[in-house]
């Protein structure tokens, strides 16, 4: 298997395609792309990718892209490490988060870019729009940890990576997040599969 992934390693979602496949143990390559540069509007990355889009993952003549089609795909190909619980209730609110994480709270993502996550970027205080939308993420994620727990659901699921990402953005930029929440973040954070992603080497600000 082959997974694109941008050059600098900042998206969030090609790191959720590339822990996924850590997860599960299965050998691929990566190959980089220069977003800046515009390669992934090259002819024979378009040819791969319609959409021209990180990550797209190649396998045996197959390509796919967009994160959550590419990890569902790996867990219903590769279930023996499941990263999806396998109860279907379960499942279907792990892939509610991952959705409403890549579909919502916009202003966090505009002024926490993860140049905070990746690169320790800092900037400055949030906007209104922006705090509000820190304020539900956190609320959200008050209710779906309420018993201070390790996990989503009773185990790890790719659904704590992309959780743990956005909380990040707000932690390691230095706002304010409650304790048990920051606990959470830096778990996840710990997971070697997590940490083969964070220690890529990447360009100096």
């Amino acid at each position: 298997m082959r997974l694109y992934v941008d050059a600098l390693f900042t998206s969030p979602y090609a790191m959720s395609v590339f822990v996924t496949l850590q997860e599960k143990g299965l050998p691929f390559e990566v190959r980089t792309l220069d977003l800046d540069a515009l390669e992934q509007q090259a002819p024979a990355f378009a040819g791969l990718s319609v959409t021209q889009r990180v990550p797209t993952l190649e396998q045996d003549g197959f390509a796919l892209s967009e994160s959550s089609a590419i990890t569902e795909y790996l867990d219903e190909m590769f279930p023996d490490v499941p990263v999806y619980p396998t109860q279907p209730r379960l499942r279907a609110r792990a892939r509610q988060i991952q959705a409403w994480l890549r579909s919502d709270l916009l202003p966090i993502r505009q002024e926490r870019s993860t140049l905070v996550v990746f690169c320790g970027a800092k900037y400055g205080p949030l906007s209104t729009q922006a705090q509000a939308a820190a304020d539900k993420l956190i609320a959200a994620a008050q209710c779906w940890l309420a018993a201070g727990d390790d996990y989503l659901f009773g185990q790890w699921s790719i659904a704590d990576l992309d959780l743990a990402v956005m909380l990040n953005r707000l932690i390691l930029n230095g706002d304010p997040v409650p304790a048990p929440l920051v606990a959470y973040a830096q778990r996840q954070w710990q997971r070697p599969s997590v940490q083969a992603w964070v220690s890529q080497a990447r360009p100096a600000l």
